[in-house]
């Protein structure tokens, strides 16, 4: 059973299916807390929720006669029975993406036939939470996934450029940088882009919001 806090239908608002129309399904819990989190409010453990079967998620999605399924959270990958939700979402027609915050192993897709794509965050420094991210997932991503960069200054500029640089990650993935908001112009990410030639990397204008109250961080 899975612990669904919200379904909707909606655009995507990042990654290469950025625009396209999407079914939405949001999961309870994340084993993080970043800084500019804009679903804190999922993550905690009081949160509301509807306890739904596999099945109850794709008939709801088939209702909506929507392609492009996206499974967010807080952490998705979390929920133990991830795999099967995305099969059946596979064997009815869907195409399947997961948001997923990049810390969790994603090599036991290699090799399946509904494997989805994923868009896995890299929590560079300002985030917090950049000590939690599986750098071996890597060696595991594919052309149709996604490696998210958000930033809130030249420092997680700097970092994102070196991860980008070390594992060749513009000739295996979709690679995005995406901006603080209130904490970075979105022209000084477009200078540095210049100044580094970062020519096969996208800047995507999907703000997150920084969050400066403790409470509110849940911290």
């Amino acid at each position: 059973m899975f612990k669904v806090v919200e379904m909707f239908e909606s655009i995507n608002g990042e990654g290469y299916k950025a625009g396209q129309l999407a079914y939405f399904v949001r999961f309870q819990g994340c084993n993080m807390n970043c800084v500019y989190c804009d679903t804190k409010w999922a993550n905690k453990k009081d949160a509301p929720y509807q306890l739904m079967s596999a099945q109850d998620i794709v008939s709801k999605v088939n209702e909506a006669h929507i392609k492009n399924v996206t499974l967010t959270g807080g952490e998705p990958m979390l929920q133990e029975e991830i795999e099967e939700l995305i099969r059946l979402l596979y064997e009815n027609g869907h195409e399947v993406e997961i948001e997923t915050n990049g810390s969790i192993d994603i090599s036991s897709y290699d090799h399946c036939d509904y494997r989805p794509s994923f868009t896995l965050d890299y929590k560079c420094p300002d985030s917090g939470m950049e000590k939690f991210v599986d750098v071996m997932n890597y060696d595991h991503i594919q052309e149709k996934d996604t490696i998210k960069f958000v930033c809130s200054s030249r420092i997680d500029l700097e970092k994102a450029y070196e991860i980008i640089e070390k594992y060749a990650l513009n000739k295996k993935a979709h690679v995005y940088l995406s901006p603080v908001f209130g904490k970075i112009d979105p022209q000084e990410m477009v200078a540095f882009m210049l100044e580094k030639n970062m020519n096969d990397v996208n800047l995507q204008l999907q703000m997150h919001k920084f969050i400066w109250d403790p409470e509110e961080r849940g911290v």
